[in-house]
C-alpha cells in the first residue's frame, strides 16, 4: 500500500527541523523548535544566523528548511523579512 506525499512531506520537514536543531546547536545556538514553528520572525533570525555561519552543513539545511517553510507558507513574516 502506498503512502500519500502528504505524509512524505511531513516526515521530510520534520527531519529537517531536526537537522537544523542540531547543527544549530554544534554551532552553540539552541534553538527552541515549538517558537521556531509557532513565531515567524524568530524562525527567520535562526535561519538567517544559520545561513551565515561558517559551517557549510548547517547553511545547506538552512537553505532547504527556508525553501520549505516558502512553499508551505507562501507570504508569511519569513517571505517578508527577505524582501519577499
Amino acid at each position: 500500500m502506498n503512502s500519500p506525499r502528504t505524509n512524505f512531506d511531513i516526515s521530510e520537514a520534520l527531519l529537517a527541523e531536526v537537522d537544523f536543531k542540531w547543527l544549530m546547536s554544534g554551532q552553540g545556538w539552541p534553538v527552541d523548535m515549538v517558537r521556531f514553528q509557532d513565531d515567524p520572525s524568530y524562525a527567520t533570525r535562526m535561519l538567517e544566523t544559520a545561513i551565515s555561519a561558517g559551517a557549510p552543513a548547517l547553511r545547506e539545511c538552512a537553505a532547504s528548511l527556508l525553501k520549505q517553510m516558502e512553499r508551505t507558507d507562501g507570504s508569511d513574516d519569513r517571505n517578508q523579512a527577505r524582501g519577499g
